[in-house]
């Protein structure tokens, strides 16, 4: 009944039997009989064919949940076996923003990579939707973000706290009244900002500016929208976008204020064209960590991973 799982999965991910089928190396023929031998011996169909793409039945998704189940299983047991090679062999497969693909990631591979040269790593990039339903569906092994997910199906392992900051037009009056308040790049990159002493701005001053925010189901729009709301604010939103290097780069451009991370700033060249303001705390600190499915088995290599990641972090 479960015989060539990796046949019906194949057609589950790629909607179509040719496609399928050539990723499989097997003719659609070959294939087709494959399925409709497993549909036999179930009693049901597990493929819709009268969709375009096809899709599955009620019989067929369940056949596929336990499929998963299947797999997560095999893939376990594959894993305990490359731990048992010392880590002579094995993968790691890791997500990422585009933001956390370019600024924090290398450093951690590269480090991994001297150590055991023989893991490889594969990394995809994609927004936080995404990569969560590619770490459920087992097609990723950890994600770097900083959204909360469910601890009842994440386990989480800190990588560093960040913090939101604004990013201001320098040519935006309201800059005028708020000299006090502002911090340089350099504040930012040595952490100086942290301190107490150096006080968050008034948010209400910018009452009736345009903004850029990121759009609906990232924590930073949802964040943004709670210091709105904390201060009686309706935001001018003039553009609404996927990533924060594009919202900080259309700042810099003198169109409107962008909500940005230490992170960011940290890793990328100094525009004067904006100034930077502190944020309360309450708001605008989180935390930024490296996410595995619960239950899933725990690589070695997934193991030193993360230890090479908690090493960068205190760096």
């Amino acid at each position: 009944m479960f015989s060539n799982p990796e046949y019906v999965y194949e057609v589950y991910k790629e909607r179509s039997f040719s496609r399928a089928a050539k990723n499989l190396f097997i003719s659609q023929p070959a294939l087709s009989v494959t399925i409709k031998r497993i549909e036999k011996k179930i009693g049901a169909p597990i493929f819709d064919r009268s969709t375009n793409p096809i899709g599955l039945t009620e019989c067929g998704e369940k056949y596929i949940e336990v499929i998963k189940q299947y797999m997560d299983l095999q893939n376990g047991f594959m894993n305990y076996l490359n731990n048992l090679e010392e880590l002579n062999v094995g993968s790691i497969k890791v997500g990422g923003s585009s933001l956390f693909t370019a600024c924090i990631l290398p450093s951690v591979i590269a480090r991994f990579n001297s150590r055991y040269p023989r893991v490889r790593i594969h990394v995809t990039e994609a927004n936080t939707p995404q990569l969560d339903q590619l770490l459920m569906d087992g097609d990723l092994d950890l994600i770097i973000d900083n959204s909360v997910f469910d601890t009842e199906t994440h386990d989480s392992e800190l990588f560093r706290m960040e913090n939101l900051l604004l990013a201001v037009p320098a040519s935006f009056a309201v800059n005028e009244d708020l000299i006090r308040y502002q911090i340089t790049a350099e504040d930012i990159t040595s952490k100086q900002f942290l301190s107490d002493e150096v006080p968050a701005v008034p948010f209400e001053k910018f009452a009736g500016d345009p903004f850029i925010l990121l759009k609906s189901g990232n924590d930073t729009r949802d964040r943004a929208m709670q210091i709105f709301a904390a201060h009686h604010i309706k935001p001018n939103v003039i553009l609404s976008l996927d990533q924060q290097m594009t919202s900080y780069n259309v700042a810099c451009s003198g169109i409107g204020i962008a909500f940005v991370t230490d992170t960011l700033i940290m890793n990328t060249y100094h525009n004067p064209n904006v100034v930077f303001y502190k944020l309360d705390p309450q708001y605008s600190r989180r935390a930024l960590s490296f996410f595995h499915k619960k239950g899933k088995y725990v690589t070695h290599a997934m193991t030193e991973f993360l230890k090479t990641a908690a090493e960068i972090a205190i760096e």
